[in-house]
């Protein structure tokens, strides 16, 4: 079975020679870098020339193992194979855990192993799962997130990162928090922040009013919440 956008290339793009090779590397180090950029301009961990690398050293291991398999009927792909545990190693490397007791990173690690798998899939001669799998993962990294808030808006669950002036403080703000219609799931001190003269903590909650679920999404609440005095910094977590 030859590739559909192969078959219009005409058979050289699907065997390996110069021309292709240079077609292959090219689309790998192009869609590389477009997904880099996006996570780039996002200020996120690993930036344009990691997604190059990843993708170009993915593209250039499965070129190898198809030469190795057609010219010494090699029957398993290993160099691809390590390339694909290189990656999913790399990638690992970009997750970060803040002192906010968040998760940072984790799209960019996905996003930078997707990026090996779509560099075999261009070193295999695969241009149309490539293509696809490229637009694919651009709608995902560059539409959802709007999808993502919206969705996460309507929950009636959240969790925040809460800093308050003082810890005899905290039984004050579970009573303002119960008499605006919240309910307080967890509360977590923060170690992290243990000689900062703040008592900080990360704060689980549902809405259990008819109308905050109603009105009210939870960027204005949190809002809300800010305004008391005790309360020094407050923000959603991811």
């Amino acid at each position: 079975m030859i590739d559909p956008i192969a078959r219009l290339l005409g058979e050289w793009s699907a065997e390996i020679d110069i021309a292709s090779i240079l077609l292959r590397l090219a689309m790998s180090i192009v869609f590389a870098a477009i997904i880099g950029c996006e996570r780039a301009t996002k200020r996120h961990a690993a930036g344009l020339r990691t997604f190059m690398l990843v993708s170009l050293a993915s593209t250039m291991a499965t070129m190898m193992d198809v030469y190795l398999i057609e010219t010494y009927g090699a029957g398993v792909a290993v160099i691809s194979a390590a390339a694909v545990i290189g990656a999913a190693i790399i990638s690992s490397n970009s997750i970060l855990f803040s002192s906010k007791n968040q998760i940072k990173g984790l799209t960019t690690s996905v996003g930078l192993w997707t990026s090996g798998i779509l560099g075999i899939a261009i070193g295999a001669g695969f241009y149309s799962v490539a293509v696809l799998g490229f637009l694919a993962l651009i709608c995902c990294l560059s539409l959802f997130p709007t999808f993502e808030t919206y969705l996460k808006n309507r929950s009636n669950h959240f969790e925040v990162h809460l800093e308050l002036t003082n810890k005899n403080n905290l039984q004050d703000f579970v009573t303002t928090l119960r008499r605006l219609g919240l309910r307080i799931d967890d509360i977590e001190s923060n170690p992290a922040y243990i000689n900062s003269g703040l008592s900080v903590y990360s704060v689980s909650m549902t809405i259990n009013s008819p109308e905050l679920k109603k009105y009210k999404t939870h960027s204005e609440i949190i809002q809300a919440i800010g305004t008391l005095d005790y309360v020094y910094y407050i923000e959603e977590m991811n």
